[in-house]
């Protein structure tokens, strides 16, 4: 909180009269800068929108987003308004963009509505962004998300 009253030229009893706590001030930050990273991604073909997103999403890991997020892993576990804040402002409308992608390819019969790893889709594409940094100490850009699309979520999916 001091680094950021200093560089915006205000006290701290400032910044905290605006948000009580620092989870609050994350929290608001996160949800100003949220630039959701599947918004308008519509090929016509899921197999291909999945593609764009593993694209996009390995972008937006080599702009240190990734680093953002592992930061905040364990302040994230400790505060549940924190948690929250970052759910509503960075993950659920990638995940809502991700369910949409999917409930077009359901509706123009690529896949089955009841297929049993549809609702992993999500979980694997955030997923591994999270945690190749943990694995192999790199990050998962667009190369490796766009290789990972095709070689496990299009075969579980039962497309090619």
């Amino acid at each position: 909180m001091e680094g950021v009253a200093a560089s915006t030229r205000c006290s701290k009893s400032t910044l905290y009269r605006q948000w009580k706590t620092k989870p609050q001030f994350v929290a608001a930050a996160l949800r100003a800068n949220r630039c959701p990273r599947f918004t308008g991604i519509d090929t016509g073909s899921l197999a291909e929108d999945l593609r764009e997103a593993a694209r996009a999403a390995g972008e937006w890991s080599a702009r240190d987003n990734t680093q953002l997020l592992q930061g905040l892993g364990h302040a994230l576990m400790q505060d549940k308004e924190l948690q929250q804040a970052l759910r509503d402002a960075l993950v659920e409308p990638e995940v809502a963009e991700l369910r949409e992608m999917i409930r077009r390819g359901v509706e123009r019969g690529e896949v089955a509505a009841d297929h049993p790893a549809l609702e992993f889709v999500p979980a694997q594409m955030l997923g591994v962004l999270r945690v190749r940094p943990v694995l192999e100490g790199k990050y998962a850009d667009a190369a490796y998300l766009t290789d990972f699309v095709e070689a496990v979520v299009l075969p579980a999916l039962g497309l090619t």
